[in-house]
């Protein structure tokens, strides 16, 4: 999409949010680690890559104003973190008013599918949170359901996973991240549309992924908001 999306900060009932047309990007509490149980549930997936691991490496597609990026830093302090923005008037609000650069994230402020395309590096977690349009009609870019996951999956460390974000596409997500593997969880989060899909070769069965997850105490709380299943 190349028609300017328009970028708005405000405080809100729960702490400060960011909307791009509308719909809700980021927020940031304050005080608080906690932004959200959709950003958490995103991030979540990092608890499964063994810490013996050397430089645990996450690429976040869709950054915004580092939602993600703060839940992964509570749960995996010494992380390194790839984040791809293409807004830049989103990446001044993250850096003046979210306080992005505290989250010492790797910046890329370009598409997503051009940044997938020259991205020469694999990781252990790949977050795509990608959507264009009105909140109303907000949905995935027209690329990413054909040739975006399979880019996805050829940056995915062995062993990593893919958590992706989705509204109103859930199927068709599935469907493009069944070649990966077979293996895949939703996590639908409670008094939302969102449905977090989480795909891996390592990814435990939905009831042993909410076991091992719940062994987390940063995630006690989010996944009381959360229901796994198999998809």
């Amino acid at each position: 999409m190349t028609t300017r999306q328009r970028v708005d900060v405000r405080e809100g009932r729960e702490g400060l949010e960011l909307r791009v047309d509308g719909t809700l990007a980021s927020l940031q509490r304050p005080g608080q680690s906690l932004t959200g149980t959709v950003w958490w549930a995103l991030a979540c997936p990092i608890v499964l890559v063994p810490t013996r691991r050397s430089r645990r490496r996450v690429l976040i597609l869709g950054l915004a104003a580092g939602s993600v990026a703060a839940a992964l830093r509570e749960l995996a302090p010494e992380l390194d973190i790839v984040g791809i923005e293409r807004d830049h008037q989103v990446l001044e609000a993250a850096r003046h008013r979210f306080g992005l650069d505290h989250l010492d994230v790797e910046l890329h402020a370009v598409d997503a599918r051009d940044h997938l395309a020259r991205e020469t590096r694999r990781f252990d977690l790949i977050v795509e949170d990608l959507f264009v349009g009105p909140s109303r009609s907000v949905r995935k870019p027209d690329w990413l359901l054909g040739e975006g996951y399979p880019a996805i999956g050829r940056r995915l460390r062995r062993g990593g996973f893919v958590s992706a974000n989705t509204i109103h596409e859930m199927p068709g997500v599935v469907r493009a991240l069944r070649p990966i593997t077979e293996r895949i969880v939703s996590l639908d989060v409670r008094d939302h549309w969102n449905r977090i899909v989480v795909c891996g070769r390592d990814l435990p069965p939905a009831r042993e992924l909410r076991h091992r997850l719940s062994g987390h105490r940063p995630l006690s709380r989010p996944l009381r908001a959360l229901a796994l299943r198999a998809r």
